[in-house]
This record gives C-alpha cells, sequence and structure tokens, in this order.
C-alpha cells in the first residue's frame, strides 16, 4: 500500500533561490518563507557561506573551512519574512558581488530558538518537527561524554556538528552507514569513513551524546539535526555500478537538491540541484569541501518522479563503490490527496 506524504508542498520547507549579487544592500526574496538556516554559494570559486537564525544576522561558518565563527556586517544583514538581505560583500568569502551569480539553499526551523534542556548541556533549539529539522547551539561540557537536546521527537538520521568557538571540522553522523557511534565524515574534508573511534554516544529522540574524539571543552558549538520526512527527505546509501545506464536510487519524491559522498576513498562532495540545473541531464555541481568554481564537464543524473537515475561514470557519484546522499524534495511521489507526481 502507498505510503503518502504529510507535505504536500516541500518548497514550504525547503526552497533554493539563484541571484544576482550588487555589492550594496540587495534583498533577496521569492523564498516562500522566512528561513531560518540559508547556505549561500557564488558559482565562481568561493568559500561556501552558512547563516542561521539562531546564531543570528551576521555570523558566519564556512562548510569547506575549519574556521570559527565570525562576524562580519557586509553579508547577510537579517532574515526577513520572505528571504533575507545582503550587505556591501565585505569580509571574508563572497555573498554578494556586483554582477556575480549566486544560489542560495534555504530551510525552515522553527524561528530564532528556544531553551531546552533534554540533554547534561542548555541548548537553544529552532525546530521544525514537520519538516525533521532543527538548529542547536549550545556550550560544550568541560569534559566528554555530554549530551544536548535536538527538539525533534523522533531520532535524527543525521547531525552536522561543529566548534562556533575555535577551530576544527564539521562532524557529520549518518545513521544509514550501519554501528554509526564509530562512524564520522567530515563536511570540509575528503576522507573516506572515519571508524577509528567511538565519535557519537546515545543518540534517541531527544538527545545527541558528544563523546571525547570530538569536543572542545567550555566552547560554543552548533547542531544541525536531520529526519527523514516521508515524500519531503531521504538520508541513505547505495552501491554505484560504474556504468553510464548508472544506479537508480528510489526515493519515494522527485529531488530539488541532493549532497552526495563517496563513503569508501577521498572524491570531494557533490551537491545538485534543480535550479543551477532546471532540466535533465544535471550536470552543475558545487562541493561544500572546497571554493571551486562550479563545474558542468560531467553528465551525473537524471531527477525523476520517485528518486535518481545515475547518467555517468565519475567516480565521485558512481564509480563501483558506496555512496552517501542526503536529499530534498521537490514535489512528492504521491501527496496526501493520493495524487501522484510526473517526472521532468
Amino acid at each position: 500500500m502507498a505510503v503518502y506524504t504529510t507535505i504536500d508542498k516541500p518548497t514550504d520547507y525547503f526552497n533554493i533561490k539563484l541571484y544576482t549579487g550588487t555589492g550594496s544592500s540587495n534583498s533577496i526574496t521569492g523564498i516562500g518563507f522566512a528561513p531560518d538556516w540559508v547556505w549561500i554559494r557564488n558559482r565562481a570559486a568561493s568559500h561556501h557561506m552558512i547563516f542561521d537564525k539562531v546564531r543570528g544576522a551576521g555570523k558566519v561558518m564556512y562548510t569547506n573551512l575549519t574556521d570559527a565563527e565570525t562576524t562580519v556586517s557586509g553579508h547577510l544583514t537579517s532574515f526577513d519574512s520572505d528571504g533575507f538581505t545582503l550587505g556591501d560583500n565585505s569580509g571574508k568569502g563572497s555573498s554578494n558581488g556586483n554582477t556575480e551569480s549566486y544560489v542560495a539553499w534555504n530551510w525552515l526551523a522553527g524561528g530564532s530558538g528556544s531553551s531546552n534542556t533534554d540533554g547534561d548541556q542548555t541548548t537553544t533549539v529552532s525546530a521544525s518537527t514537520t519538516a525533521g529539522f532543527s538548529i542547536c547551539t549550545f556550550t560544550e561540557a568541560g569534559s566528554a561524554p555530554y549530551s544536548f537536546g535536538h527538539g525533534l521527537g523522533v531520532e535524527p538520521d543525521v547531525v552536522w556538528f561543529k566548534s562556533r568557538g575555535a577551530t576544527g571540522s564539521w562532524q557529520v553522523y549518518f545513521k544509514a552507514l550501519g554501528s554509526p557511534s564509530g562512524k564520522l565524515l567530515q563536511v570540509n574534508s575528503t576522507n573516506a569513513v572515519n571508524t577509528s573511534s567511538t565519535w557519537w554516544g546515545t543518540i534517541n529522540s531527544s538527545i545527541v551524546t558528544i563523546n571525547s574524539g570530538l569536543i572542545t571543552p567550555n566552547t560554543t558549538a552548533l547542531a544541525y539535526c536531520f529526519a527523514e520526512k516521508q515524500g519531503y527527505s531521504k538520508f541513505g546509501t547505495y552501491t554505484g555500478n560504474g556504468n553510464a545506464d548508472g544506479t537508480f536510487v528510489y526515493i519515494g519524491f522527485k529531488p530539488a537538491f541532493v549532497i552526495i559522498k563517496d563513503t569508501s576513498s577521498t572524491d570531494p562532495w557533490h551537491m545538485i540541484d534543480n535550479k543551477r540545473s532546471p532540466i535533465n541531464l544535471v550536470n552543475a555541481r558545487l562541493f561544500p569541501n572546497n571554493n571551486n568554481s562550479e563545474n558542468t564537464s560531467a553528465d551525473i543524473c537524471d531527477f525523476v518522479s520517485n528518486g535518481i537515475k545515475f547518467k555517468g561514470t565519475n567516480d565521485g557519484f558512481n564509480g563501483s563503490r558506496n555512496y552517501m546522499y542526503m536529499a530534498f524534495a521537490e514535489s512528492p511521489f504521491v501527496n496526501s490527496k493520493k495524487v501522484p507526481n510526473n517526472a521532468r
């Protein structure tokens, strides 16, 4: 029996915006909601810039760097009801250079956040239990293990964890890798899955537990937590076949945005979406672990009504290897009205 999504319109919770920079105050609208997490990338060579409403406008982190959080006045200056406003582009990175082309990926959580005491450490949490996404900030304990509340009400499938107050990698928990307590990926690195330690403790419907290998004692930290939602988000693994008639990955919706990482080798992370590649074949890719320009040299996949059909043989996404992916929907395969989606 078909399982119907509870989110008929994914763009109410996640949306992508292409825009052109101005080098001066620039109001970006048309997101469709008031975003709580904004990820901006110049499509030319630049850093990936991360902003969220819990930390506050002007506070930036970079997925391709280990830098601590910095406060800048020339990038995102406010979160607005239908988008965000940018400044004069001064400071590290590029979000609003004059005539330059950008992409912004935008998520809805739960606003500026509220106090959560489920874990050892009191957390400020902004959560959408409908969309399965939360933003968590807190001060790390003086020693490990310690736990923090994530506010999702269900066990998260993915956690991105980063120190705000000190340099350090973006650490990724990914449940679908199996025995996840000892497995770790890093967004800023091309490294394969690290299995050398027990990185994560108890992770359940209330808390995430951090073990000693990951903490920076008494320093502020950030976590983005994701739980799968039928027809809206999917976090899984697949095996490529190294063939131009590539692997098909069923995800239950037509994707809008997909992040892929080879888990067994040092190929980069890949980011693809339906705005930079509005028709099949999808071929515009960016790399969250580096500041390279957008690359369109490889045929990657087709986005179809119920998943991803790979078309290329590149080891970064369809070699004879194992991969993880995070996918967010353009439209569900079957919505709550039991109406099927049509592939593009």
